[in-house]
């Protein structure tokens, strides 16, 4: 008995190392990653907003607030222009994703459950105390007889199997049964 827990405990405390050394190894993973990504947002910045040289005068002060009003609105615009191809590229395929789905013809449906109740017992839920008639649904049924078809007629007719056969067997038989197809 005492064996048994000693190997669960080393198949614990051997999961349990594992699992520390997974954590650790996605730690320094993260870490890593997040380095790189610090890198590289330095080096967009760098590549794309160049350092800013305030200039003295009033005037030249003033172009440069014009020149980045100009960058600000044209990249507003592509800002826009991108927003609006999304929008519809997304409208697009909403739309196919629909017509898809149209296609397959595979609605989800619920799956129903068959419930056993009674007319009066239905009328009842549906109306509440209300309800005091009784309902015999097989009350109103007509009565329907059922009609001679020709079949049975003919199978009526025919009669004993046996005499039909011996009438069929032979050279004569079968000379009837042709002259009969045609």
């Amino acid at each position: 008995f005492s064996h048994l827990q000693k190997k669960r405990r080393a198949a614990t405390a051997r999961r349990q190392h594992l699992k520390s050394a997974m954590l650790q190894l996605a730690a320094t993973e993260i870490e890593r990653e997040a380095a790189a990504k610090e890198v590289e947002k330095q080096n967009y910045l760098a590549e794309h907003c160049p350092p800013l040289s305030l200039p003295g005068s009033m005037q030249e002060l003033q172009e440069l607030c014009k020149k980045l009003h100009a960058k600000i609105e044209s990249v507003d615009e592509e800002r826009y222009d991108t927003e609006v191809k999304l929008q519809k590229t997304s409208k697009e395929l909403e739309d196919l994703s629909q017509k898809l789905f149209d296609l397959r013809g595979k609605f989800k449906r619920p799956p129903l459950r068959r419930v056993r109740m009674s007319a009066d017992a239905m009328l009842r839920a549906l109306l509440g105390s209300k309800h005091k008639v009784c309902m015999d649904l097989r009350a109103n049924l007509k009565q329907v007889k059922k009609e001679d078809t020709e079949k049975e007629k003919d199978l009526r007719d025919v009669g004993d199997w046996r005499k039909n056969i011996e009438e069929k067997s032979g050279m004569e038989g079968r000379k009837k049964m042709f002259e009969a197809g045609e």
